[in-house]
């Protein structure tokens, strides 16, 4: 008498057949990262897990948000390997490792952006320029010097001023990501690229502008209907439109009174004998955008975020608001960190980073487990007061704008947008939260309410700031 059924003696088969592949597959996955460490370097690779194969573990990194890379780092280590996207990461948190990885640039690292962003870009962009040919450009670009800003400040007073009065006269509650995606986008437009737009102008080009966002990060396939191919038509839509602006700017001198972006670029190239084509004042606009906007954004959502707390009391005091756009910005960096590429291999906290492998650094969870903050968990505008002053223990234990040759272009200006809108809601507004709870924030690609941050807005009838300058 058979005790086994032909039928579950074949299933039985199969599935330990499947179970045996796998198990191979595994192995041989492991065994392949083993062997690409670079043998002429006797330090171990960094502990972790590659996942499984192909996929690595993109799918846990997917579904666990956040919460992947803690587990990760409270079981490995600030510097741990692990396998996403199809590319071998070592993702970094620390002060001293991110410092290591953000001075070596050009040396030991460079900086790595998705082909698909590199190719909507543009060729003559920073993002596409390394080595001496970047620090030229930066050089050129200083268009966010101490002059250029104290010049554009009451044009974005004005623009911030508006859109305040906008979210005050409506009834219903005011989503502050998208309401300050468009004060960002107006900044952009008319503070650093000079145009003068009707509000269905205006509208049409940031619907372009956040096509071109949307398919920044996408597949490096340029076919019909791809999202490489819808970001390289916004570019040209966006390109065109500037066209005219910069011919004009070219052919005539610089104009007295208000000067922008483009002014300043023109004057930088002209005193270092530098000629700036018109393809790349064009790529130069999608970039100035690209770097004033959705950052910018984020971290004005954030802004608020934290104001709609009942315990800042001490934001009467003009000196106080720059300890709650620092605390703002540790708290909820814009972007959670950085990509570079290995240059060579090098040592990184007792392990070998080796050459061509993908290394991340953290700026969140630098900031939150920096041994330099007290209570990192909370927010505390305080650390940054002249009594504790938490920051000053190490250069590299607040990055919000990353660091080194790479730092963020635009930080400068991202924080006198926080502090002029700062200024404008605790004079002219008055606001609550639209829903009982705050919202849960996501991390990437920047950072942002899940469901958008709703609040009540109405004009002040008072004013909240009466002691300027006071301590």
């Amino acid at each position: 008498m058979e005790l086994v059924s032909p039928a579950l003696d074949t299933t039985l088969t199969s599935v330990l057949s499947v179970l045996l592949l796998l198990a191979v597959s595994w192995q041989l996955w492991r065994l392949r990262w083993t062997v690409t460490r670079d043998r002429e370097c006797q330090l171990p690779l960094p502990k972790g897990s590659m996942g499984w194969p192909v996929v690595g573990e993109t799918l846990h990194w997917l579904l666990q948000g956040p919460d992947f890379h803690i587990s990760r780092r409270q079981k490995y280590g600030n510097v741990f390997k692990t396998h996403l996207l199809g590319k071998p990461v070592i993702r970094v948190t620390g002060a001293e490792n991110i410092r290591k990885i953000l001075l070596g640039e050009h040396k030991l690292v460079c900086a790595q952006w998705p082909l698909s962003a590199r190719i909507i870009l543009g060729s003559n962009t920073l993002v596409n320029s390394t080595g001496d040919l970047h620090r030229m450009k930066r050089k050129v670009r200083d268009v966010f010097s101490r002059t250029a800003l104290e010049e554009y400040i009451p044009r974005l007073q004005d623009i911030v001023e508006c859109e305040l009065a906008r979210w005050c006269s409506e009834r219903d509650p005011v989503d502050v990501y998208d309401a300050c995606r468009t004060l960002t986008f107006r900044v952009a437009t008319r503070v650093l690229l000079g145009l003068s737009l009707e509000d269905a102008q205006m509208s049409y080009l940031s619907k372009i502008f956040e096509q071109l966002l949307n398919n920044l990060f996408s597949l490096p396939i340029d076919v019909s209907f791809s999202g490489l191919r819808k970001g390289i038509k916004a570019r040209e839509t966006i390109h065109e439109f500037m066209a005219k602006i910069i011919e004009e700017k070219l052919q005539s001198p610089l104009a007295e009174g208000h000067k922008d972006a483009f002014d300043y670029m023109l004057s930088g190239a002209k005193q270092n004998n530098q000629k700036i084509s018109i393809k790349e004042l064009q790529e130069t606009a999608v970039e100035l955008v690209f770097a004033a906007h959705s950052t910018t954004a984020s971290a004005c959502t954030s802004l608020v975020l934290q104001l709609a707390q009942p315990s800042l009391e001490k934001l009467s005091r003009l000196r106080y608001l720059d300890c709650v756009v620092k605390e703002v910005l540790r708290c909820l960096p814009p972007v959670s960190g950085g990509y570079r590429t290995a240059l060579q291999t090098f040592e990184l906290d007792g392990y070998q980073i080796p050459k061509g492998w993908s290394v991340m650094y953290s700026i969140r969870d630098t900031h939150e487990t920096s041994p330099a903050y007290q209570n990192s968990e909370l927010f505390d505008p305080d650390r940054f007061g002249r009594d504790r002053n938490e920051a000053s223990a190490g250069r590299f234990d607040y990055i919000p704008f990353g660091g080194g040759t790479r730092s963020c272009i635009g930080k400068e200006l991202a924080r006198v947008i926080l502090k002029v809108l700062a200024v404008e809601l605790l004079s002219a507004a008055e606001w609550r939260l639209a829903t009982e709870t705050f919202p849960r924030m996501q991390t990437v690609p920047v950072v942002r309410p899940v469901n958008g941050l709703h609040v009540y807005f109405n004009a002040a009838d008072h004013n909240y700031i009466t002691q300027q300058g006071e301590n």
